[in-house]
């Protein structure tokens, strides 16, 4: 699916959206979520640390909040953090400088499908609530396969459907009845809000996903289940 249903490609109209939310992301992100996707981000970066990494590529980045929070945490670790969306790394490059983070956090624009980024050449590989927006998944996934060095880890962040259907009833109310009046009318962009929860009901099941991941390169994979099943923690081995 796409944000606008226009004649334009997934990869065009996502990278509009998000060029149009940009300025009010940060702020719904963390009010719609309760803050709850601040939880999800450390575990990700306890994973993540875990590895020892010393070059962690970051993609969909978006406004650089799991690329500041590994940067903070993992002593050492040099960050490339790529996206497609100039205006989400404007308001990325403002928050690493702000945090004195720019000189081991590199901001690109860039394709997860087509990365400038040497073949072998990364530690660990991340992505927080950006898979389901690539414009081909599974070229996405072997790309992030390509770029990480033999042993290296893959850790993707994503929405999730609950599997408990009472819980389930009531989160998809609020995704698909509560969460696209809010974020619409603070974004003036409806759609986009619309789009972003529609997504998550079209992404794969853990159990496929997980079969996409060994697809694409990677063994040993896992899936961790975060508060109640509305996330999931992947985690591959290249």
């Amino acid at each position: 699916m796409k944000p606008y249903n226009t004649d334009q490609t997934k990869k065009e109209e996502v990278r509009e959206m998000f060029d149009n939310i940009a300025p009010k992301y940060d702020l719904l992100n963390h009010t719609l979520s309760m803050s709850i996707d601040r939880l999800w981000r450390r575990r990700v970066v306890n994973v993540v640390r875990r590895a020892k990494p010393r070059r962690i590529l970051d993609v969909a980045t978006g406004t650089g909040d799991l690329a500041i929070a590994m940067a903070r945490r993992i002593e050492g670790a040099h960050i490339l953090g790529v996206d497609l969306s100039e205006g989400m790394l404007d308001i990325a490059r403002c928050k690493v400088e702000a945090r004195g983070l720019d000189s081991r956090i590199v901001l690109d624009r860039g394709d997860a499908e087509h990365l400038d980024v040497t073949t072998a050449s990364v530690d660990v590989a991340t992505v927080a609530f950006g898979v389901r927006n690539f414009g081909d998944l599974d070229a996405g996934l072997r790309e992030l396969a390509r770029t990480l060095k033999p042993g290296g880890r893959v850790v993707i962040l994503e929405f999730s459907r609950p599997s408990n259907r009472w819980f389930r009833a009531l989160y998809e109310f609020y995704t698909y009845r509560i969460l696209p009046r809010i974020g619409g009318m603070v974004s003036h962009d409806r759609r986009a809000y619309e789009y972003l929860p529609a997504s998550v009901g079209e992404f794969p099941l853990p159990a496929e996903f997980l079969r996409r991941l060994e697809a694409a390169g990677f063994h040993d994979c896992k899936a961790r289940s975060q508060s109640c099943g509305i996330a999931q923690i992947y985690i591959g081995i290249r």
